[in-house]
């Protein structure tokens, strides 16, 4: 077989996906997804911390701040593509307003300065709740994927 292209190796990509900093992405407890206002203004190269964005959070009736932790979390690979999952999210009861995005951050359970920064799920449109159901469905391809065969 010959060399016919550059890439990162899947299966090494995925072992440092779930446990880089000593926390694995498809933990059933160490992860959270917050909810984000439209006027908050991530920075996707400074921002490493919830601390940094935690001041954006929406906030209502049945939503409790920090947000709710991920579950059904799930690393795969696939033809050259590694994928993250998780499943929905949902608050029941909930009067929400404006909110604008998912994050999704570490939760080590001390200071917001040390809850690392995973992702962020832009929902386009600002979404609002009022005395329902606000759930985030994540896309069917997953929360993000990674090409690691360009």
């Amino acid at each position: 077989m010959a060399i016919t292209a550059s890439g990162l190796f899947g299966l090494t990509l995925e072992k440092q996906a779930i446990d880089t900093i000593g926390l694995s992405i498809e933990s059933e407890s160490a992860l959270s997804v917050a909810l984000l206002l439209d006027t908050s203004t991530p920075d996707f190269t400074t921002h490493d911390f919830w601390s940094d964005l935690e001041g954006d959070e929406a906030s209502g009736t049945g939503y409790t701040a920090g947000g709710a932790t991920l579950t059904g979390t799930e690393v795969t690979l696939s033809a050259g593509v590694l994928t993250y999952d998780a499943t929905d999210v949902s608050w029941t009861s909930s009067t929400i307003s404006n909110a604008m995005a998912g994050v999704g951050y570490f939760d080590r359970g001390g200071a917001t300065t040390a809850d690392e920064l995973l992702f962020l799920s832009d929902f386009v449109t600002a979404a609002s709740s009022s005395g329902g159901t606000f759930t985030i469905e994540w896309h069917t391809n997953g929360i993000y994927t990674v090409d690691y065969t360009p």
